[in-house]
């Protein structure tokens, strides 16, 4: 099997500027065929120019985009083997919905009969059967974004381009297309590029998640690599919540690094790349406990604190502690169990926090 066979598309040193602006920067990146993987970052990070330029609405300024192992650098969108969903559903609102599935077809000179075949089937993947003759505007906003869908897959594209396609839902709504859109992804076995600001999506659905910073990838790796090994401070802030602890390492052995922090001791696993002096710690709320002053958590992997704020978030309680130094720790304590106490905390109490050894990350600046 060629390298060029694995992958639907690949960059090489792709850079897009807009004047003086420079979109992407210098990408890299691989995209394996039948996967689901997400460009993710905040506004103007690249990753919609990402997905344009795969599409053909934008062009490099420099650097080769390959679609199927060949050069697609030039070629106009309706030459390309991949089809876009957007947004903004732009069907067409004097047509029924199954005319509306067709029209790529039809277009392309497919034959009637065989058109509405396929368009019919493509409906029953995306579980619209029985609302053919409907006009869009007689559908919900969650069944129109599946109208766009199914008109994008009755096309059988190589790549399936997805730009933020459920911005415009409710909260709701985006929780079951979510479910929806990885089902179908599952089931027709095209891949996926889908373009989010939204980390929840992303985590949700994705295979492998691209994190995108200024036009470069920060990180690239399924969803739980990225949780819970972030390659530098703002993937790690990016995705779900993190504290951060700045400290001194002192020393490293065996595996572990010891990291002077305010308020206590950090001992973190390490892969040995990180050198003494200045470093940040990262760890998750959700990995802090509450252990009672004076108590065996003393020591290594806890720190005295003040209760700032503490809010009920149903099972959990988010705990907003003053650890010293200007060092502020979030922990998310369940209600039951060993973390009872946490009912009963008001601001200004001192407690202790703690976590096992496994929850700090040394993160790269």
């Amino acid at each position: 099997m060629s390298v060029d066979s694995e992958f639907d598309v690949r960059f090489r040193g792709v850079t897009k500027r807009f004047g003086e602006v420079v979109a992407v920067d210098d990408l890299d990146l691989d995209i394996r065929k039948g996967e689901f993987l997400s460009l993710l970052g905040s506004s103007g990070c690249g990753k919609t120019t990402s997905l344009r330029m795969i599409a053909g609405f934008e062009q490099p300024s420099s650097g080769s985009i390959l679609i199927g192992g060949e050069d697609a650098v030039g070629t106009p969108p309706y030459r390309r083997d991949v089809n876009t969903v957007f947004q903004h559903y732009a069907l067409f609102p004097h047509m029924t919905v199954l005319d509306n599935v067709a029209y790529g077809l039809k277009q392309r000179g497919v034959e009637k009969g065989e058109r509405l075949r396929k368009a019919q089937e493509a409906l029953e993947l995306v579980h619209l059967q029985g609302r053919e003759r409907r006009k869009p505007r007689e559908l919900s906003g969650g069944q129109q974004q599946r109208v766009a869908l199914a008109r994008a897959l009755v096309m059988q594209p190589r790549v399936l381009l997805l730009d933020e396609p459920l911005g415009a839902l409710d909260l709701k709504l985006r929780k079951d297309m979510q479910v929806e859109l990885k089902r179908i992804q599952q089931e027709v076995g095209i891949t996926f590029v889908y373009v989010t600001h939204d980390q929840g999506e992303a985590m949700s659905m994705s295979d492998r998640i691209a994190v995108m910073c200024d036009g470069r990838i920060e990180q690239l790796a399924a969803p739980e690599e990225i949780y819970d090994r972030p390659a530098s401070e703002f993937v790690a802030n990016f995705i779900g919540e993190m504290n951060m602890l700045r400290g001194q390492l002192r020393e490293t052995a065996n595996g572990h690094a010891v990291v002077d922090v305010p308020g206590g001791t950090v001992v973190a696993r390490t892969d040995g790349t990180h050198a003494a002096g200045d470093v940040t710690v990262g760890i998750r709320p959700e990995r802090i406990r509450l252990a009672g002053v004076g108590d065996d958590a003393r020591g290594a992997n806890s720190v005295e604190a003040t209760v700032i704020t503490r809010m009920q978030l149903g099972s959990a309680i988010q705990i907003v502690a003053d650890a010293g130094d200007g060092a502020e720790l979030t922990a998310l304590v369940p209600r039951a169990g060993t973390d009872a106490d946490a009912d009963h905390l008001a601001p200004g109490d001192r407690i202790r926090l703690a976590w096992p050894e496994t929850a700090p990350i040394l993160l790269a600046a």
